[in-house]
């Protein structure tokens, strides 16, 4: 073609040229894209957005890079008692673009109030004392849950996150309340979330009474693990946002400013 267009132009009717440049144009414009391709999915593997263009594409744009989902067990019985403990803390860490997990923290904790377990609390959470027997207590855990995001490069100001829970317990009640009985400090970062049965009731138009096996139900998805499991919880809570993304839904933060 190019050949054709230098050698031959003085042949060709003038009223052809503009369709032979634009032909010319469109020719040179395949050729740049194909030796472009490999080099932008490099690219975006670099960043940690591992997944071709198609495979981004069936997902809308999140407003976060990242979404920490989080599912605390805590110490329990009946009746109640006082203070709750933290005894698992699991966090899985959610691509924005991908909707696929990248990294997991997750560790248990030793209570201290009340160290050992009731049988109501191992029964509901499958956590048996010796899980959770030598392990750091809650403020040592949330040291390495810092340095955790440090690594994950969660703390870079140009890289957005939020957490995910199942309900506004985990980060509106249980660990502000320890903390606070404690006398240790909320990092910022605990105190913005977006509550996934919000999220669906918005999504789907109907409020999930039993949380997440209503969540999986409604969204006809298999329930991974065992109920009342936190890391379970959270592979579950990924699950449902990774469904309602394919769907178009755009998460956003639910919980009001501390």
């Amino acid at each position: 073609m190019i050949a054709l267009f230098h050698t031959g132009a003085a042949k060709i009717p003038p009223s052809l040229l503009p369709r032979v440049r634009q032909a010319l144009c469109s020719h040179r414009l395949r050729c740049f894209l194909q030796r472009c391709g490999s080099t932008v999915n490099r690219k975006l593997a670099s960043h940690g957005f591992g997944a071709s263009m198609a495979a981004m594409s069936s997902f809308p744009p999140q407003r976060y890079h990242y979404f920490l989902v989080l599912d605390f067990e805590a110490t329990c019985d009946k009746p109640q008692i006082h203070p709750q403990e933290i005894i698992e803390f699991p966090i899985l860490k959610l691509n924005g673009r991908t909707m696929e997990i990248e990294s997991t923290f997750h560790m248990y904790v030793q209570p201290v109030v009340h160290p050992q377990l009731t049988p109501f609390c191992t029964e509901l959470t499958g956590i048996i004392q010796g899980m959770v027997d030598g392990q750091p207590n809650l403020q040592q855990v949330l040291e390495r849950v810092d340095e955790w995001m440090a690594k994950e490069g969660l703390l870079d100001p140009s890289v957005k996150s939020i957490f995910v829970t199942c309900g506004d317990w985990d980060l509106k009640v249980m660990l502000p309340g320890q903390c606070q009985y404690l006398g240790l400090p909320v990092a910022d970062y605990f105190k913005q979330w977006i509550n996934l049965k919000k999220a669906y009731s918005f999504a789907m138009g109907s409020w999930p009474k039993n949380g997440l096996l209503d969540m999986n139900k409604g969204l006809n998805l298999q329930h991974i693990g065992r109920p009342h499991s936190g890391i379970d919880d959270c592979k579950n809570i990924a699950n449902i946002m990774k469904t309602l993304a394919h769907r178009g839904f755009i998460f956003k933060q639910t919980s009001k400013p501390f």
